[in-house]
């Protein structure tokens, strides 16, 4: 599972990404990408949750000024997916808002994600989604991994930042996983993430017991 510390490109994430290759990543949300690497694996998210858990209006134009940043930044620099904007925890926004953005993002020719809420199914996941990311409470999120798991091909774990969670998502098959808390000065919680991603770059199992799915494309 790869592992995207949300925005962050200091000294730690860099050591990371050069120690384990392919294993680390970047989320870049709009006003948060400085230069972008083609040994980096990264992926576009739209700002919106942290806008609203801020009390901030969201800025569509930082938005979609990022999308035509990254598309022209030539060979090699193509996101793994974006995640089209979504109404955080509202099931029918977000759908309307998928309606909405769905044709006009899938013109960058990038994988889409689809971001699911409290309260959806994968009945609810639209047809031109290549990538589940799951957002919505902390609590819905956790009890629904193994779902989203189970019911999709791709799937990215939103706000991931203990070492138990990463265990969870892994072991459920997420593809990859964000978070901002990492890099935040715990040195404990950065020596549990130190020791997945150290066994999880070697297919190791979680040390406290359980299998460990990698990820379909780590």
């Amino acid at each position: 599972m790869i592992v995207m510390p949300a925005n962050n490109r200091g000294i730690v994430a860099g050591w990371l990404a050069g120690r384990f290759p392919g294993f680390v990543g970047h989320l870049y949300s709009p006003g948060g990408i400085s230069s972008l690497y083609d040994f980096i694996p990264f992926a576009l998210d739209n700002g919106r949750f942290s806008v609203w858990a801020a009390g901030k209006e969201w800025d569509e134009s930082a938005f979609v000024g990022m999308l035509d940043r990254v598309s022209g930044s030539g060979p090699g620099k193509a996101p793994r997916w974006v995640l089209v904007p979504d109404l955080v925890g509202d099931r029918d926004g977000t759908l309307r808002e998928w309606d909405r953005w769905c044709v006009r993002i899938q013109g960058y020719g990038w994988p889409l994600a689809f971001a699911v809420q409290d309260g959806m199914t994968p009945d609810d996941v639209p047809a031109e989604a290549d990538v589940v990311f799951v957002g919505g409470s902390t609590d819905w999120k956790r009890r629904t991994i193994r779902l989203w798991c189970e019911s999709f091909e791709r799937v990215h774990v939103g706000r991931i930042n203990t070492d138990k969670w990463l265990w969870e998502g892994a072991e459920a098959g997420a593809e990859s996983c964000d978070g901002t808390g990492w890099m935040r000065g715990d040195q404990r919680q950065l020596a549990g993430l130190v020791t997945f991603l150290e066994r999880n770059a070697k297919g190791w199992g979680n040390p406290r017991g359980g299998q460990l799915f990698a990820g379909r494309d780590a």
